[in-house]
């Protein structure tokens, strides 16, 4: 019965941690994005810039080229979007260009935290 709850317990705290993220782990894995992301707006590179990136509509970077469902997409990057773009992009956003990623769900939420902690 412990093993059990304990299990509950973990298949319901981990998404609300991965959620908020820690920006200061997040700065130190935005290394791994810099050479093809800028953080100031209108600053691109092989990528969009990625300032005001958290709540805003996706593939609306005015001069970026995308590509796949990135470019008819209505939708507006949130917390779990940006998540699930980050661990596996391909399968979240066909036809992305986007081939590197992040290994674990708490990276992706770290940097989240600290995209959205840069404001915008």
């Amino acid at each position: 019965m412990k093993r059990y709850f304990a299990l509950c317990f973990l298949m319901v705290a981990a998404p609300v941690y991965a959620q908020e993220g820690d920006p200061a782990a997040g700065e130190q894995l935005f290394g791994q994005c810099s050479g093809c992301h800028m953080l100031e707006e209108g600053q691109n590179r092989a990528g969009p810039h990625l300032f005001g990136v958290v709540g805003r509509e996706i593939g609306s970077v005015e001069g970026f080229r995308y590509t796949g469902t990135l470019a008819d997409s209505t939708e507006v990057w949130d917390e779990a979007s940006l998540i699930a773009y980050l661990t596996a992009p391909r399968e979240a956003m066909p036809g992305t260009r986007k081939t590197v990623f992040l290994r674990s769900e708490e990276d992706a939420a770290n940097l989240v935290a600290y995209l959205r902690s840069l404001g915008g």
